[in-house]
């Protein structure tokens, strides 16, 4: 499809790699529109951009306003917020699968889903299970295009006040240097280049499921630099 005349869906555009990604939806040059679905508007305006207020619960009345060619869903929460198991998994794994079927429904044809490293659907650990359940469930929409990425520690500025994250943050490069082999996936990268890294992937026609971990994200990070791409 030419550059400029795609449109794109995001859901969890007020999060950390949805901002980032909001910023690059907006600031490219691939989309002519750009639809987010948020629980509060956030007053952003932009001739791009289209503001849908709803939530898990009221997406089937937005259903006729989700056409665009790619959905890129940042969606999750924390157990800090959200310390009840049932709570969190409507969050994590409903919404998301929820989205991407509402999107399918309404023509996309390319899914680019926010994961984390270790997702497994067999896992023992509740938040690794719910993360591989709701990667399993989302490929199994069978959109055409279905891109899945699994940061690990992701690094960055964040708008949130978190003390404790930000000093396992500011440590961890001295962490990284010990994951060599397989245990690369491991490492921290900056959310900036989980942004550039699914945009990148949606320029990618290919068919399939892909899934993108720290080596992957970050050779489609540094392609999108080499181009001269940029956030804002």
């Amino acid at each position: 499809m030419p550059d400029g005349t795609k449109t794109a869906l995001l859901f969890g555009a007020t999060g950390f790699i949805g901002g980032l990604l909001l910023r690059g939806l907006l600031a490219g040059g691939d989309h002519a529109r750009v639809t987010i679905v948020v629980r509060r508007d956030p007053g952003l305006a932009h001739p791009k951009l289209t503001t849908l207020v709803g939530d898990l619960d009221t997406l089937p009345s937005l259903a006729g306003r989700l056409g665009a060619d790619d959905v890129h869903i940042a969606l999750g929460t924390t157990k800090k917020k959200v310390p009840d198991e049932a709570a969190y998994r409507r969050v994590d794994h409903d919404y998301p699968v929820q989205a991407a079927a509402a999107a399918k429904a309404a023509g996309a044809t390319g899914v680019f889903l926010v994961s984390a490293v270790g997702a497994d659907a067999a896992s023992s650990v509740f938040y690794l299970r719910t993360k591989g359940e709701t990667e399993r469930d989302v490929a199994a929409l069978g959109l055409p295009r279905t891109h899945v990425f699994r940061p690990s520690m992701l690094l960055g500025q964040r708008e949130e006040h978190r003390p404790l994250e930000r000093a396992i943050i500011a440590g961890w490069p001295l962490v990284d240097w010990l994951l060599v082999g397989g245990l690369r996936r491991f490492r921290g990268i900056e959310g900036g280049d989980v942004a550039r890294a699914m945009l990148a992937a949606a320029r990618d026609p290919a068919p399939g499921v892909r899934i993108h971990e720290w080596a992957s994200m970050r050779a489609l990070a540094a392609g999108a630099a080499d181009r001269g791409e940029a956030l804002a």
